[in-house]
């Protein structure tokens, strides 16, 4: 095995390894955990062996993906965000393992440094060598290339960095290749994940995470210090210094970390990247951060309400009813894209319109005609990306100067770009297509040939699920010295003022695209989650 993903231990760091665990003789055949084990425990094998493996399959028999022997550890990324096994670890020679549960290896990463990034860089190379080989068909999704469902499925995947399949048919190959004779459903029950080999029709990404043990589960009586509602740069950066800084924190997001930032293509000016970094990249590196740190991510998880329960104690209500008891929480909700007013619309969204341009919707597009409508950075860059891989591409601007929103450096490789036609001062007025997207026609120039149009034309803040904090009429949220007057009475009667990021509700914060007065910007979002966490500490001192 690579030496990353079996690292070799100096006898202190051995010992320390052991004695966080509990000792347990197993003999040959034993089962240390199983595909589907909601909780299971890091194994330490002092002597004897494991062989860790995908267990059969309806369609196929088990294949051993590794074997473990003396002074190694068996287990995966899946350890730290709640994940159940997907895969098996089986003895094949006597000996005598330890077991170290999670919330053992969590206080050892906590408080061993050395050991924690020897334990993270191991568990991190596991599931990086999983995602190409039979590991993979533990998850498997079925669907077409047309529909958005198996699209947010992938999405939801990625994002997660869950080892995955993804199996994606035309129309066409269904009907040519009976693609679904030999199972018990119909195109209807598209999309399908197979999990474990069991399908699950009509997959959706809430359903799959409540079977793979992703979804929210309250202890009993439990009350955590800091919620971040949001999983963008504001959002996930909020939630590792939390958890660095030793509050108990909860992270969620209705659809899958990321935000718009992991839709963003190439990001060029974040501080330490001079070569510039994909959304994707950078994002699945904090979402590592995050759980290096302790924090419990959870996805898809929608909040639908927040309600005081007193004076120091809050209730996150999320869309399944559950409830989550906490003592602060940071909104970076963020805000929702908006959507050009066109007949059809509708339609093409399963088939051709995209909020998003990344190496996922790259694959439906690459080398064909394009369209992206938008002004600002996010528009441009998506031009330059998907110009890049082959695509002419048409940028529709509404207005007059493509300086005016976007950044220079931007504007001006646009207009060196020979595959990227930019129409200023124009709008796009129709979509036209058979089944899927075939043309879209823009009133300064007519019909063009399209196969994918990017929208990125802003977004508007996700807010409506917080009626009663102070808002702005575009409905982005007031904080700090920007809070309404008419609640001076509340924070009198407190003893003090908001916070910087605090909202017009002590103890609830805001920060990111969702805040008034916020940048827009990647950077920026990631400097105010971080700095809300200082406010948080200030306000429970209080």
């Amino acid at each position: 095995m690579d030496p990353i993903m079996s690292p070799t231990l100096t006898d202190d760091q051995w010992e320390r390894l052991v004695a966080a665990g509990t000792p347990e003789d197993v003999a040959a055949g034993d089962y240390v955990f199983r595909t589907g084990d909601s909780r299971y425990d890091l194994i330490v094998i002092e002597s004897g062996e494991v062989e860790v493996l995908r267990d059969a399959l309806p369609w196929m028999g088990e294949v051993i993906i590794t074997t473990m022997g003396p002074r190694t550890f068996a287990g995966e990324l899946g350890l730290l965000n709640g994940q159940g096994a997907f895969l098996s670890a089986r003895v094949t020679k006597a000996g005598r393992i330890h077991r170290v549960t999670r919330a053992e290896l969590r206080t050892l990463m906590n408080e061993d440094d050395e050991l924690c990034d020897v334990i993270l860089h191991a568990l991190w190379a596991r599931r990086e060598s999983l995602r190409t080989g039979p590991a993979a068909m533990t998850l498997k999704f079925l669907g077409t290339t047309t529909s958005s469902d198996f699209l947010a499925l992938r999405r939801f995947a990625e994002r997660l960095d869950l080892v995955h399949k993804a199996v994606a048919l035309s129309p066409a190959e269904l009907d040519s290749l009976g693609a679904l004779d030999a199972h018990d459903f119909t195109i209807d029950d598209l999309p399908v994940a197979f999990i474990q080999g069991e399908p699950l029709v009509r997959a959706t990404p809430g359903l799959v995470a409540e079977r793979l043990g992703l979804s929210y589960q309250a202890q009993a009586d439990e009350i955590v210090d800091l919620v971040v509602v949001g999983g963008g740069p504001a959002g996930l950066a909020a939630a590792i210094y939390g958890a660095s800084e030793g509050l108990s924190t909860v992270l969620l997001d209705a659809v899958a970390p990321g935000g718009q930032a992991a839709a963003t293509s190439r990001i060029e000016n974040f501080l330490g990247f001079p070569f510039g970094v994909s959304g994707g990249d950078l994002i699945g590196q904090a979402i590592l951060q995050a759980l290096k740190f302790g924090v419990r991510v959870y996805a898809p998880c929608e909040a639908v309400g927040l309600t005081r329960v007193g004076p120091d104690l809050l209730d996150v209500a999320l869309s399944d009813g559950r409830l989550i008891r906490t003592r602060s929480t940071i909104v970076t909700s963020g805000a929702a894209y908006r959507r050009l007013e066109l007949d059809r619309w509708e339609d093409f969204e399963r088939s051709g319109v995209y909020y998003a341009a990344t190496p996922l919707e790259l694959r439906q597009v690459q080398g064909k005609p394009v369209v992206v409508v938008g002004g600002a950075n996010s528009a441009g860059q998506a031009a330059l990306y998907l110009s890049a891989h082959g695509s002419p591409v048409h940028l529709v601007v509404r207005g007059a100067d493509l300086s005016t929103r976007m950044s220079s450096y931007l504007a001006d490789r646009l207009a060196d770009d020979p595959r990227v036609r930019v129409h200023t001062s124009s709008n796009v007025v129709g979509l036209d297509g058979d089944g899927t997207l075939e043309s879209v026609r823009i009133d300064t120039v007519g019909e063009v040939d399209a196969r994918g149009l990017f929208c990125f034309i802003g977004a508007t803040p996700a807010t409506s699920w917080l009626p009663t904090l102070d808002r702005d009429a575009e409905g982005f949220i007031r904080t700090g010295t920007d809070v309404g007057v008419q609640t001076l009475e509340l924070w009198q009667g407190l003893g003090r003022e908001p916070l910087p990021f605090e909202t017009s509700a002590p103890r609830v914060f805001a920060a990111g695209d969702v805040r008034r007065g916020s940048m827009k910007r990647v950077a920026a979002a990631v400097g105010e989650g971080s700095s809300a966490v200082a406010s948080v500490h200030r306000a429970l001192a209080f």
